[in-house]
């Protein structure tokens, strides 16, 4: 499992969020993870392994995706529609 330091979100991704009124329910999802309860989550790496794609869950229906940089942050790139 990757160790998180910090986990940062591009622009469009806050927007997704505040237009679906999910901005509470990522922001506990996102404590969760940097506490280490990853299993909380249900963070996991997409398939394939080693892609280096990672998602966690925010709710029933939406996943966050997003990758590693090499400090160690994990960059959100986009929210999915699990459904």
């Amino acid at each position: 499992m990757k160790q998180i330091q910090r986990i940062l979100e591009k622009k469009e991704v806050l927007l997704f969020l505040q237009s679906r009124k999910l901005i509470k329910q990522y922001q506990k999802a996102k404590l969760y993870l940097l506490q280490g309860h990853a299993l909380q989550v249900k963070f996991k790496e997409r398939k394939p392994k080693g892609s280096g794609t990672w998602c966690f869950r925010i709710s029933k229906q939406y996943r966050a995706v997003g990758g590693f940089d090499e400090g160690g942050n994990l960059i959100i790139a986009k929210v999915d529609n699990h459904q």
